[in-house]
């Protein structure tokens, strides 16, 4: 979960988009790009103040880090609420992971699923597959191998490595679907491509339990495997 956290951070410093106040925004991401957080902070608490959901997620994820203030996980849950409340997708999915980790909140498993939920219903892919993870282990949730498969297929189809590896162990041990190695090697190849070293691993291995054909078959639909954008 951590480090979904940190992936969610990445993706979202990466830059805002959208209309709105576009002119300062990109200054904002400007200068967290070059590492001028006084500037950013200065620049971007007046919209977060100002009910801009994007300034609150971005203000929230400078307090989650430390960047331009003291890191302080108690104001960071506040800005990403805000947000999150607004229905900012990213903030949401943060928000649960803050709930699922006890970061900033006390833990509670029920509100993770909460915004989990409301952010993977907008195709937000980390959201999508940590709810898979709540359904697969079943924290707020009843335990429910097809919800999770549903939820990591959501996730894994978009192209989230972390999900594909999930969804091909799934296909492996015939967990919420019928027992696959073909599809099983497809998920785990796809997350190997996409940097997941168990992915690599569980790829060989599946690769161990089948037939040559079996595994011709697997790498011809990795090949013309497509991501499928969020909806």
């Amino acid at each position: 979960m951590r480090n979904l956290l940190r992936v969610a951070v990445m993706v979202v410093a990466l830059g805002y988009s959208g209309p709105v106040m576009a002119g300062v925004l990109e200054d904002i991401d400007a200068a967290f790009k070059r590492g001028d957080y006084d500037t950013a902070l200065r620049l971007n608490r007046p919209l977060a103040e100002q009910g801009n959901a994007l300034g609150q997620l971005k203000l929230g994820i400078m307090y989650a880090t430390g960047r331009g203030v003291p890191k302080d996980d108690v104001q960071a849950v506040k800005w990403y609420r805000l947000a999150a409340e607004q229905g900012q997708p990213i903030a949401q999915s943060i928000l649960g992971i803050m709930y699922a980790n006890g970061l900033g909140v006390p833990r509670d498993d029920a509100q993770a699923v909460k915004w989990y939920r409301l952010a993977a219903e907008q195709g937000d892919a980390n959201a999508q597959h940590n709810l898979g993870v709540m359904y697969s282990t079943g924290r707020g949730v009843p335990k429910d191998d097809v919800q999770a498969v549903k939820w990591y297929r959501l996730a894994a189809e978009q192209g989230n490595a972390v999900a594909q590896f999930n969804l091909g162990d799934r296909y492996a041990n015939g967990r919420g679907v019928p027992k696959d190695y073909v599809l099983a090697y497809l998920w785990a190849n796809l997350a190997a491509a996409g940097g997941s070293e168990i992915g690599l691993m569980n790829r060989e291995e599946y690769a161990a339990q089948m037939t040559p054909a079996q595994i011709a078959a697997a790498q011809k639909l990795s090949r013309e495997w497509k991501p499928t954008p969020a909806k």
